[in-house]
């Protein structure tokens, strides 16, 4: 700690003489409050210090920063969050251009989850003092939170860059010289924009991170006066409050895997109505800096049905039995990615690079189409989102599993320069992906047809309603349509196309239970040594606490047929003692507590939080045939004390604490181990 101890400077008359006495005084007071390490005390003396008497700044600075350091971490233990952030207010007040206390700041905001304010702080830090090794750390350390992956994986993509480099070039040399680039991300496009010879660059990015990067990226090529950098979306830019006029150039890659999920229809029509100029009518003369254009002009989307085990293994539950434990039909298990038609609002595909995924894919369909949008066109991306879902109705050319649709797109960058992200591409973009559930029959064959319907709606790419129409069932259909009209005809073949998609085989009815289950916790229900693994060691230590509440191993014949016969569980003899405890607090949805159930007279406990995951476990629990109530769900007791303790008894507690904490990456999970430690 710093022990210098300034001397207020003289001044003139009474006044400054009583200023400076409170002054010494004050500092005095602050010095002894640090040796009894009352650092509360200590801040508020500097701060009435530093108010009457700023010319001490430098004097003191080095012993506020100590005592502010010290008061804050008293005040994080005390988790007193807004005083906190009020003596680092304070204290920048004071310092406004102190890197240490602006790295600090960074520092506590980053650790209470605000990172994108915390970037902040880093990157003014940097800015103060490039030099200051603690702060660039900070700030690529919290770059790496806040700068998505795809970014890197983006800018490595050289023929993406080429091509929208070259694109970009064609439309400024044809007139196009005024130009706004929506979702700038490290300004690339921008910069494509000024180098080509635009007059006006204009740049928009909603996240604080990626826009501060882009400033710096810009700076660094000495580019700043010809681009405007705007943090905000598209949709709130007003001319010409934000920007002088309207454009005529429109630059973006809000692209995702699914074409529309990151906003591109939404933020098109927006720029149409208020930013664009007006687009090129057919036959009409002039430069084309007197029009409006987008970059890209269009994109045509494409599928195909395709055989996968890894997106099988990720999407659908393929065992009925999973270590001795029944899965009841009752029980629908779904991923989030093929749930779309409950109508949420959340993306209906996951993604993959097809030509990279374990065991690779077999395509059962050709390539197909499935829509092409012109974003040059208003009138079609205002009726886009409004369109109903079209059926689609696509033969297939091999036998086999169908799993999943495949979808990638063609970006018609204008009439020269396009983009493909199909699999056999190298790109930057992976495929999407929409996985096939809730078929009684997933086998398809040569002759069958794969129907489904696709639409645009909440701005995302839905492929829904996907089916398997066998050949025996199409039959059907044509002899009825072959009995009333020319079967060729262009109406009837649409008719023909709906009428096949609505041979639905298998719609959930009112008395399925949904279960909504993240990809990897599907994969994890499709891991059976790793169930039959806890299963044994769970057996084992139960065994060696108190073998007589063990059922003895049975023949799986038998099992089964004292489950048919509707025994199950219930053939143990009942005890009048007391079972042995064993709580799960795994992550997500997990069977090991109704596992442990069926090893004998064991009261599992789940650790489950969400209601359809708790519903979907007592309707396992029942169809195994476990007395009622045998599953308790722990964090229903968590707010009443009284109950937990009621549990096992004080001097037993737990037998068995299930963990499953380790990631893929061999990262453990924090918050896991500490729902270990609470329960101990």
């Amino acid at each position: 700690m710093p022990n210098s101890r300034p001397r207020p400077r003289r001044g003139g008359g009474a006044g400054a003489a009583g200023r400076d006495r409170l002054v010494a005084r004050s500092l005095q007071s602050a010095e002894h409050c640090l040796g009894a390490r009352d650092f509360g005390t200590a801040y508020a003396h500097y701060l009435l210090v530093l108010s009457l008497a700023p010319e001490l700044k430098d004097d003191v600075k080095e012993t506020f920063q100590y005592t502010l350091f010290k008061w804050a971490e008293e005040l994080d233990a005390l988790s007193r969050v807004q005083d906190l952030l009020g003596c680092y207010e304070q204290a920048l007040e004071l310092f406004p251009d102190d890197e240490v206390i602006c790295n600090s700041m960074g520092e506590h905001l980053f650790r209470m989850g605000f990172r994108d304010e915390a970037a902040g702080y880093f990157h003014k830090a940097v800015k103060l003092n490039p030099d200051f090794s603690d702060a660039k750390e900070n700030f690529y350390r919290v770059a790496n939170w806040l700068v998505e992956r795809w970014h890197f994986i983006m800018l490595n993509d050289t023929k993406r860059n080429r091509i929208y480099n070259a694109a970009i070039q064609r439309a400024v040399s044809l007139g196009s010289k005024s130009v706004l680039d929506i979702g700038t991300g490290t300004g690339i496009l921008s910069m494509f924009a000024k180098k080509a010879g635009a007059h006006s660059v204009y740049a928009c990015e909603l996240s604080k991170t990626m826009y501060e990067l882009a400033c710096d990226i810009v700076t660094a090529n000495k580019m700043e006066t010809g681009i405007k950098l705007l943090h905000m979306k598209s949709l709130d830019i007003e001319i010409p409050k934000h920007i002088p006029e309207r454009v005529s150039l429109v630059v973006t890659e809000t692209v995702d895997a699914g074409v529309f999920g990151e906003g591109i229809v939404e933020s098109l029509i927006h720029a149409w109505e208020h930013l664009l100029l007006q687009p090129k009518t057919k036959g009409a003369n002039g430069n084309c800096g007197q029009y409006g254009r987008v970059i890209p002009a269009s994109v045509v989307i494409f599928g195909m049905a395709v055989e996968c085990s890894e997106i099988r293994r990720h999407h659908r539950v393929g065992s009925k039995d999973i270590a001795g434990v029944r899965l009841p039909a009752s029980v629908k298990f779904h991923s989030r990615a093929s749930s779309a038609e409950t109508g949420e609002a959340v993306e209906p595909y996951t993604t993959e690079k097809m030509s990279r995924i374990p065991g690779g894919y077999l395509p059962l369909t050709e390539c197909f189409e499935i829509m092409e949008v012109d974003f040059n066109s208003l009138q079609e991306l205002k009726s886009l989102a409004t369109k109903e879902p079209h059926p689609l109705c696509v033969p297939a050319i091999k036998e086999g599993v169908l799993d999943a649709v495949m979808v990638w797109f063609v970006l018609q960058l204008d009439d020269e320069y396009s983009l493909s992200t199909s699999p056999g591409e190298e790109t930057c973009w992976e495929q999407a992906v929409y996985p096939v559930q809730a078929l009684a029959d997933y086998w398809i064959k040569p002759g069958d047809h794969v129907t489904m319907e696709a639409s645009c709606q909440d701005c995302y790419l839905r492929i829904q309603s996907i089916n398997i129409v066998h050949l025996e069932q199409e039959m059907e259909v044509i002899k009825h349509f072959t009995k009333s009209e020319d079967l060729l005809s262009l109406g009837n073949e649409a008719e023909l196309c709906s009428a096949l998609a609505n041979l639905q085989t298998s719609r959930a009815d009112a008395l399925e239970q949904p279960c909504v289950l993240e990809p990897a916790e599907i994969a994890l229900l499709n891991n059976i040594p790793y169930h039959e693994g806890f299963r044994m060691a769970m057996r084992k230590v139960l065994s060696s606490l108190a073998p007589e509440k063990l059922c003895q191993p049975m023949d799986p014949q038998c099992q089964d047929s004292e489950m048919n016969s509707g025994s199950g569980q219930s053939a143990i003899a009942p005890s009048t003692s007391d079972p042995l405890y064993v709580l799960d607090v795994s992550e997500g949805f997990s069977l090991l507590p109704i596992i442990a159930g069926t090893l004998g007279e064991v009261k599992p406990y789940s650790s489950v939080e969400k209601d359809q995951h708790c519903v979907a476990l007592d309707l396992i629990s029942e169809a195994n045939h476990f007395p009622k109530e045998t599953l308790e769900f722990w964090l229903r007791h968590i707010e009443d004390e009284a109950a937990v303790l009621q549990r096992p008894k004080s001097d037993k507690l737990w037998s068995i604490i299930i963990l499953d904490v380790i990631e893929p990456s061999g990262l453990i999970q924090q918050e896991i181990m500490e729902k270990a430690a609470i329960s101990r």
